[in-house]
């Protein structure tokens, strides 16, 4: 007689383990041979660990203490903490590929709504915030973040999925004083170009918010907002809530900072109450548009 076999429904994602371990493997700038490396095991092993396949708890155990992690934090069964931008931005691009829905707040506005000269922009941000003595694997770092960067950017121009962006006012003012810079001791000249730069950004967010396409939505909120900066990914499945310290906008910070991504139901609501309390009251469409026009004519004056 046949044995009958109970079918097994694991409560573990394990195509969000392997996201989780390249994250963190980026992160902490190693490859996949440096991984295999260091367990015994082959690159290919590595590969089929991050495309989500099995393996074994001792082995995970293992990769957590050599990416500087928890096993809970792997396993997804806790917040994950991440304290390197690079490994941040990368858990980024994962969750921003699977999500119909993006609910946002960056300073000064989201990365994914800006043209595309800001990344070249960025770039000198970057190295103009970092400290002097900037080391080729710091130099390293930076393209790999923008390679990032790129990719995220080219994934939202394509599939198009809904972002609802919050940008708050005060935080457009204080960006277009101080424009696309990463310290403030540059040469005249170069401070002229750059807020001449973070006007026409500002400009771009004026012409989407006045166009209204259909999949984004930008709020303006007349309000104090909160330090770090949020993003939510909804998709049916779930939503999943990072909070950052880290900064792509004037005067950048990819350097210092936890990094945190959760999909506890409590934080995720909590931020999808104040996301919709400050949607409420915020500027939007050509409201919204003609808000920021005059901002501009306003701190012309100036």
């Amino acid at each position: 007689m046949a044995e009958h076999v109970i079918p097994f429904d694991s409560g573990i994602d394990y195509a969000g383990l392997g996201d989780r371990l390249k994250a963190y493997r980026v992160g902490a700038s190693l490859q996949a041979e440096d991984v295999a490396a260091q367990l015994g095991v082959s690159r290919a092993v590595v590969y089929r660990m991050e495309r989500g396949e099995i393996v074994k708890i001792e082995t995970l155990e293992r990769l957590a203490g050599l990416l500087g992690t928890t096993l809970a934090s792997l396993l997804g069964v806790e917040v994950e903490y991440h304290s390197n931008a690079l490994g941040f931005f990368e858990r980024m691009r994962q969750l921003e590929s699977k999500a119909d829905r993006i609910l946002a707040h960056f300073e000064p506005v989201s990365m994914l709504l800006t043209s595309t000269d800001y990344l070249t922009y960025l770039r000198e941000m970057l190295i103009e915030s970092s400290p002097k003595n900037l080391g080729k694997v710091q130099l390293d770092t930076i393209e790999k973040m923008l390679a990032i960067m790129t990719e995220r950017k080219a994934f939202f121009e394509k599939r198009k999925p809904n972002i609802l962006s919050l940008i708050g006012m005060r935080n457009l003012e204080r960006f277009i004083h101080t424009g696309l810079v990463g310290r403030v001791d540059l040469p005249e000249e170069v401070r002229r170009l750059r807020i001449a730069a973070a006007r026409q950004e500002i400009v771009r967010i004026a012409d989407l918010m006045g166009s209204e396409p259909l999949h984004v939505q930008i709020g303006l909120v007349d309000d104090a907002m909160p330090s770090s900066t949020f993003q939510v990914f909804c998709n049916p499945q779930r939503s999943v809530l990072a909070v950052s310290p880290f900064r792509l906008g004037d005067l950048p910070n990819v350097r210092n900072g936890i990094a945190t991504v959760t999909a506890a139901r409590e934080a995720v609501a909590m931020y999808e109450e104040m996301i919709g309390r400050l949607w409420k009251t915020a500027y939007k469409g050509r409201a919204g548009a003609a808000k920021l026009r005059k901002l501009l004519e306003r701190m012309d004056s100036i």
